[in-house]
């Protein structure tokens, strides 16, 4: 702790009184692994990482920090796209890792419900409702890392919010501490409750700017007996728009995953991974993962082949395979979940995390090709995701043969003309992944200035001193 002020110290002696000498970590090597994102797009400093283990030890840390004028970034898993886990660049503030508090308080299956700690990943919340007999419905493809508090404080969505909704839809009550380090006790298992304000719908979806989530209670539902999955060709995104509807009238509620994948990402998966095998006989300029979902045990298969029969009847799709066994499900979900790291392997990507009206994206879609097309000859765009929702993981890679850093070198450009068309459609430059540093400097153009008013209003209600996660979002 030589290069530290005096102050700095004295700080760092209070938080190892609290936490023990293990616990606060300060040697460089160390705190590597907590100061980068896992694209590698964000690096930060910090004065310390420390690694709390139970709701009161953050909020002695906070109380602290508080007193002493020091900033704090939460962290979960650390596999935030747009670096909201990540100190901002000439900064060291104290980084505060969650993934100790990791426990699983309660199940209460009468009341539908958990209640766990922030720290734990989001497979082993899962797990742990398996075990229970019951789904708790949230996934994402990083859920072995990532953690509860992490996917709150980002309002996560994944491939099930069409069925479910996304991480908000999904909490009955949270605790947080506040930057005074003064705990809310909000753990309610009440579905009705009108005694003023929602409070957790402030914190989930701030990401740690306004108090750090440190446990939750999430809803639990039914575990599925039987599945039916299918992977569909089709011609355009407006014949999966038009699936989608005719789907939703014949399965209703049992409909948990719609996903659009263009013919260029199965290309990708084919060229750069093994073991996977082109889904259909034929060729597809465009594709539709469907899976529904019952507590029933039987029936479900009956209701996908009626659909697929009245879908090709109506031409809306060319052809489809139906998973007869898990192993061909797994298959055709490693072809949607694979279709982000293959692109890594193209050369450079430039991502987009947006949403717009559902009936509005194969518009959307086909402005972006056009206006690619005539800005960025070559490049090629890989638009996948979440047709339910209206999310769309516009991704686009690099020309064939162009030099990966000039692509890159363009990142402003290509966001500008994808977030210009977003806006024409009233969509959201970020749909699931947030803001962070990554689009802080996006909201005010696409915000409207009434709701950034009320949001740094609350900011200040709730931390005046501005030392909740500095330099994110706001």
């Amino acid at each position: 702790m030589d290069r530290l002020s005096v102050s700095d110290r004295d700080f760092i002696i209070r938080l190892r009184a609290v936490l023990g000498e293990t616990h606060v970590l300060t040697e460089p090597v160390d705190m590597a692994a907590y100061l980068q994102e896992p694209r590698g797009l964000f690096h930060g400093a910090a004065l310390a990482v420390v690694r709390p283990s139970t709701t009161q030890e953050v909020a002695c840390i906070l109380k602290l920090s508080a007193e002493a004028g020091i900033a704090v970034v939460p962290q979960g898993g650390d596999t935030g796209l747009v670096g909201g886990q990540i100190p901002i660049a000439g900064t060291k503030p104290l980084v505060l890792s969650l993934t100790r508090l990791d426990r699983l308080r309660e199940v209460d299956l009468h009341s539908d419900t958990m209640t766990v700690e922030a720290g734990m990943t989001l497979a082993a919340v899962q797990e742990a409702a398996d075990a229970a007999d019951r789904l708790f419905p949230l996934s994402l493809a990083s859920e072995g890392s990532c953690t509860i508090g992490g996917n709150l404080a980002t309002n996560a969505g994944g491939t099930n919010v069409i069925a479910y909704g996304n991480a908000r839809a999904l909490v009955l009550g949270i605790e947080v501490v506040l930057a005074d380090g003064r705990i809310l006790h909000d753990l309610s298992k009440l579905k009705k409750d009108n005694t003023g304000y929602d409070l957790k719908d402030i914190f989930i979806g701030s990401e740690g700017t306004l108090g750090i989530i440190t446990a939750a209670v999430l809803k639990l539902f039914p575990k599925p007996r039987s599945r039916a999955t299918a992977l569909i060709g089709l011609a355009d995104p407006r014949a999966a728009v038009d699936l989608l509807t005719f789907t939703r009238n014949e399965a209703g509620g049992s409909i948990i995953a719609f996903e659009l994948i263009p013919r260029i990402g199965i290309d990708f998966v084919l060229k750069h991974t093994h073991g996977n095998q082109d889904p259909l006989a034929k060729t597809h300029l465009w594709y539709v993962l469907i899976e529904l979902a019952s507590p029933q045990t039987e029936g479900l298969d009956d209701i996908l082949l009626r659909i697929l029969q009245g879908a090709m009847e109506k031409g809306l799709i060319e052809d489809a395979a139906v998973a007869a066994t898990l192993a061909q499900r797994d298959a055709f979900w490693r072809l949607r979940e694979l279709l982000s790291e293959v692109q890594g392997r193209e050369g450079g990507s430039i991502k987009h995390d947006v949403s717009v009206p559902i009936a509005d994206i194969p518009d959307f879609l086909s402005e972006v090709e056009a206006t690619l097309a005539e800005k960025v000859p070559g490049a090629r765009p890989v638009p996948f995701g979440h047709v339910g929702d209206g999310n769309i993981h516009c991704n686009i890679s690099q020309p064939v043969g162009a030099d990966k850093q000039e692509f890159l070198d363009r990142w402003d450009e290509v966001n500008t003309i994808v977030h210009a068309i977003v806006a024409k459609y009233h969509g959201s430059i970020s749909a699931e992944h947030g803001i962070g540093q990554l689009k802080r400097a996006l909201l005010p153009s696409v915000k409207d200035p009434v709701a950034l008013d009320v949001m740094r209003a609350i900011k200040q209600a709730l931390d005046p001193q501005g030392l909740l996660n500095p330099g994110k979002v706001l």
